[in-house]
This record gives structure tokens, C-alpha cells and sequence, in this order.
């Protein structure tokens, strides 16, 4: 167990390095005299660049996770959407898409989570939701109280998650990054990240199929120190 923990961090590493550089280049290129329509996609460049730094990063907590460095503690959870919304919104606006946010959960409540890792998982589902969504679609971010948790959901509308998937979730999670058939050029490497996190805080990982899409979600447990205000 040591060698594979020691092989993700040297991977996730080696991997930044060349990632970050293509972002400067992004960066840089952006504020030559380019026309508008290569500041466009030098835009776009930078920002999925910082996505797959995101991912990296994120491989690299799933590697010391079991050092329990990520403190749990009460967490505003539409602070945390909103912050995902913020970050995310121009890369649905690159692919003609858009993503609505919707609150259904009353009195502000805290959930038990850890900001951090709860930040990612969110992040991964509505990167599915870029992917695979068809253009001019808007995907729906929700978050709503369901009896002693609070519920964090996004729906795509994408190709239909295939039932393996959906039952390894329902399960407990993906243990490993797999390829997902019907969602081309998915290793399931973000719901693998986010199955991973979500044991982490105890929470409970799912999804819902959908004729047009599918809905991923994570429930937290609510905080018993109340509300935000």
C-alpha cells in the first residue's frame, strides 16, 4: 500500500509540472497582439489547463487520505457552490452550455464535510456535465435537504450512465477508475476521486439515470451546531 501511495504522488508530480507550464504558455500567449478569436481559445487553453491541475491535485489528497490531514467540521455548503459556480461557469460558456444553481434547502444549515474535498467532488460533477451535456443545454446544480442530510446534486444531459456504474456507486463507490461505455473519453477518474472523498467525510455517494442524462449526487450529514445564521 506504501509503493502505490508513493507511486500516485510521484505521478501526480511528474504531471503538474508539464500542466502548469501549458497554462503560462496560455497565459502569455493571451496577452500578445493575437485577434480576439485566439485570445478566445488561449483563454480556454489556460482554463482547462487549471482544470487538469485541479485533477492532479486532486489525485495526489486521495494518495494521504488515510493520513487524515483533512480536518472535518462544519461547512457552508452553498458557500462552497457558490465558489464551484464562480470557477466553473466559464468553462460551460466556451462550449455553448450553462449551469443554473438552485437552492431548495432552508436556514442556511451546515453540513459535516470538509470544504477542500467537498469542493472537488462538486467540481467533478459538473465537469461531467461539460463533457457530456449537448450544446445549448443548461445542467442544474441543486442543493436541497433531504430528512438528517443535506443533498448536493447536479444533472447532465448526456449519454445514459451505464448500470455498472450506477450499481458500484450505489454500493459504496468506484474503487478504481474505470472506463464508462457510452460517455467516450471517460476514465471515471473524477467519480472515482469523488467516490473517494465522499467515504472520506462519510457521506453518501449516488446517481439517478435519466432518459437524457444522468443526476450525480452527495449527501452530507448535518452539522449539529445549527445554522450559518
Amino acid at each position: 500500500m506504501v509503493r502505490e501511495v508513493d507511486g500516485i504522488l510521484v505521478a501526480a508530480h511528474e504531471l503538474k509540472a508539464p500542466v502548469s507550464l501549458l497554462r503560462q504558455l496560455a497565459l502569455s500567449l493571451e496577452l500578445t497582439d493575437t485577434t480576439a478569436e485566439q485570445r478566445r481559445i488561449c483563454a480556454q487553453m489556460a482554463n482547462v489547463s487549471e482544470r487538469a491541475l485541479l485533477q492532479v491535485n486532486d489525485l495526489a489528497k486521495v494518495a494521504r487520505l488515510e493520513d487524515g490531514l483533512f480536518d472535518m467540521e462544519p461547512v457552508s455548503v452553498r458557500g462552497v457552490c457558490e465558489l464551484v459556480s464562480r470557477d466553473i461557469n466559464p468553462l460551460f460558456g466556451y462550449d455553448r452550455k450553462a449551469l443554473q444553481v438552485k437552492y431548495h434547502n432552508r436556514n442556511h444549515k451546515l453540513a459535516i464535510a470538509n470544504a477542500e474535498l467537498l469542493y472537488s467532488v462538486i467540481y467533478n460533477f459538473c465537469v461531467n456535465a461539460i463533457h457530456y451535456s449537448e450544446s445549448n443545454t443548461t445542467s442544474v446544480l441543486t442543493v436541497s435537504d433531504e430528512s438528517s442530510k443535506i443533498k448536493v446534486t447536479v444533472r447532465d444531459f448526456g449519454p445514459a450512465l451505464p448500470k455498472k456504474i450506477w450499481t458500484q456507486l450505489r454500493r459504496g463507490g468506484l474503487d478504481q477508475p474505470s472506463a464508462i461505455a457510452m460517455r467516450p473519453g471517460s476514465s471515471g477518474l473524477g467519480l472515482y476521486i469523488s467516490s473517494r472523498f465522499a467515504e472520506y467525510m462519510n457521506a453518501q455517494l449516488g446517481a439517478v439515470r435519466h432518459r437524457d442524462g444522468t443526476s450525480f449526487f452527495v449527501e452530507l450529514p448535518i452539522s449539529r451546531q445549527g445554522c450559518l445564521f
